[in-house]
């Protein structure tokens, strides 16, 4: 379709069978035939990701097209596929572009559980190396003859860092190593790596793609065949996306841009609001002036999003005071959702990290991750005033 975000976003991929103005869901494991040859047929199409193709749903669903087609469509890529979560299809990437010898370039300070597979991967006779993605020298420092694939994460989880998409994805190019991205925080709303040198888009699409922290589920974006070869894997996995997932997701892409909006003017006033607060030692939101890639975050992305991280006093005394005593703010994993949610990363997604691999990182026992809803911003604020007071 050719039509701006909000149009595709709401119309792209919807099939309206039998006059059903939304798309329906097919809510079936299996498909029926008239003939062997009918079922041969199907199981070739389904297996070669071609619809109308469908003979088992691990294989391809008519909902999950749906979904593939209209996220293909936002990230401006040539296919889509779908997963059963976010970290299903960082997995399925990883064991489709890579080989026992091969080798990874990982941005370092990633979501702990994507920094924890990679970590296993000399387990499986490959090779793994982290770097920062704040510094293109340095993820060109890593990488080596038999680099398969650079992994970048931005903003990063939880610190919000920026990678400069464009002059890593041509580093790494002239290596012929792959780049993927995962996309999760800003979405192709306001980020498309694929038309900043990309290869490869990942989304957790459990968070903004469908945002109502109801459903989980993963996509993958890309080059057709290799989406293709990705399918094979997930067909051989398993781990392929609940049929009612997709159709959640499907629907909650819809309003996908008027959210991405609402979020990213509540998160800038709320970091903003932050900023200005004695208790809080430090705030990293790249829409801030005095966030350190401030300016590539600007030039690369047409917005910054929903995700802010702050540091209050105290440490961890201070961090669980707020916490305890927010009431509109919802202590809780996940984000993207319409409800504000607050995380605090050293005692819960980093929870495993030693010590002194968060510190390295940054990640201070007073820090806390903030995922910025849909509420009114100044009752946001007026919420994180009261428990701050209590510091």
């Amino acid at each position: 379709m050719n039509a701006g975000f909000h149009t595709r976003a709401i119309h792209e991929a919807e099939t309206h069978l039998g006059g059903a103005l939304v798309t329906p869901i097919c809510q079936t494991a299996t498909f029926k035939f008239k003939t062997l040859e009918e079922a041969k047929n199907a199981i070739e199409l389904s297996l070669e990701r071609d619809a109308p193709g469908y003979a088992y749903t691990r294989f391809s669903n008519p909902t999950h097209t749906a979904l593939e087609k209209k996220v293909a469509s936002l990230e401006e890529g040539q296919a889509a596929l779908a997963t059963a979560s976010g970290m299903a299809a960082i997995a399925t990437v990883i064991f489709t572009a890579m080989k026992k010898g091969d080798h990874l370039v990982s941005a370092g300070g990633i979501y702990t559980t994507t920094h924890a597979l990679f970590a296993k991967l000399p387990a499986w006779g490959m090779e793994v190396s982290f770097a920062d993605q704040t510094r293109p020298a340095d993820i060109a420092s890593n990488i080596k003859r038999n680099t398969r694939l650079v992994f970048l994460e931005t903003p990063s989880n939880p610190l919000l860092d920026v990678a400069d998409i464009a002059e890593i994805a041509e580093i790494a190019g002239k290596q012929g190593a792959r780049v993927v991205v995962d996309n999760t925080f800003l979405t192709p709303y306001y980020q498309r790596p694929l038309k900043l040198g990309a290869d490869i888009v990942i989304h957790s699409a459990t968070k903004y793609l469908s945002g109502h922290l109801d459903t989980m589920g993963g996509v993958i974006v890309g080059e057709k065949d290799f989406l293709k070869a990705c399918a094979d894997t997930v067909t051989l996995m398993g781990g392929i996306m609940n049929p009612f997932n997709a159709w959640l997701i499907t629907r909650g892409i819809k309003t996908l841009p008027i959210r991405m909006e609402k979020h990213s003017g509540n998160a800038m006033a709320v970091a903003r609001w932050l900023e200005n607060e004695p208790g809080v030692a430090k705030v990293r939101y790249p829409g801030l002036a005095s966030h350190p890639q401030h300016k590539l975050a600007s030039k690369l992305a047409g917005g910054f999003g929903g995700m802010v991280a702050f540091e209050v006093s105290g440490g961890l005394a201070g961090a669980r005071k707020l916490l305890e005593t927010a009431r509109l703010c919802s202590l809780a994993v996940s984000l993207g959702g319409p409800e504000t949610l607050l995380e605090h990363p050293a005692t819960m997604s980093h929870l495993k990290m030693p010590p002194e691999d968060r510190a390295a990182l940054g990640i201070s026992d007073g820090l806390i991750r903030m995922s910025v809803g849909l509420e009114d911003a100044e009752d946001i604020i007026a919420d994180l005033a009261a428990a701050l007071r209590k510091l």
